[in-house]
């Protein structure tokens, strides 16, 4: 099967976009052929390139704190204790208690973790926070989201726009937002760098 890349030209017209394609449209489909194919946008690397700019700014301003207990433990613990503040006592010392508590786990844990930046694991992290992802069920029964491929051939340029819109969400709601005035603000900074890339 060939692969054709073609160029829209004008309403209903395409056009081919390289010398293969012309060479096989030429030679191996007689006029009046009828071709069927699943089409999809090819991403722009000029886009690509910019989202990585922005990857690589929210890196740039990102500093690993802690990281020994998750966001999702300490929701868990302190829902718990609101859970509990609900059928009586104080919320603010159950509160208090179980920040306590997480302090102590955390402390305990660190003994066994470096904390090391690395640039993999932050982007599969904000991949995965966009929402692109695959659940998987491990062999001990745990799900994990493990992140979407981000190729060319993986993902069109309307998919891409959107993991595009969710991860500048994201990095805003949990990095960028600390050290930048607004969005726009921060995708200019994004672009900055990758004019200096560039």
């Amino acid at each position: 099967m060939a692969q054709l890349h073609l160029i829209k030209q004008s309403q209903g017209i395409l056009i081919p976009a390289t010398p293969e394609t012309s060479d096989f449209l030429q030679s191996k489909c007689k006029l009046g052929s009828v071709l069927e194919a699943d089409y999809k946008l090819v991403r722009n690397p000029a886009f690509h390139r910019r989202y990585f700019a922005l990857l690589n700014l929210g890196f740039e301003y990102w500093e690993p704190t802690g990281g020994a207990i998750s966001s999702n433990e300490r929701r868990l613990i302190t829902g718990y204790a609101k859970y509990l503040a609900a059928y009586g006592g104080s919320e603010s010392a159950l509160l208090d208690a179980a920040g306590q508590y997480l302090d102590r786990i955390a402390e305990k844990r660190f003994g066994y973790i470096s904390i090391c930046k690395s640039f993999d694991a932050y982007r599969a992290w904000v991949i995965v926070e966009a929402g692109h992802y695959d659940a998987i069920q491990l062999p001990d029964g745990t799900l994990k989201k493990h992140p979407r491929s981000i190729s060319f051939a993986s993902m069109d340029e309307c998919e891409f726009q959107e993991l595009y819109k969710a991860s500048l969400d994201v990095l805003w709601r949990w990095i960028l937002s600390r050290s930048f005035n607004s969005l726009q603000e921060a995708e200019n900074a994004a672009n900055q760098l990758l004019s200096f890339a560039g």
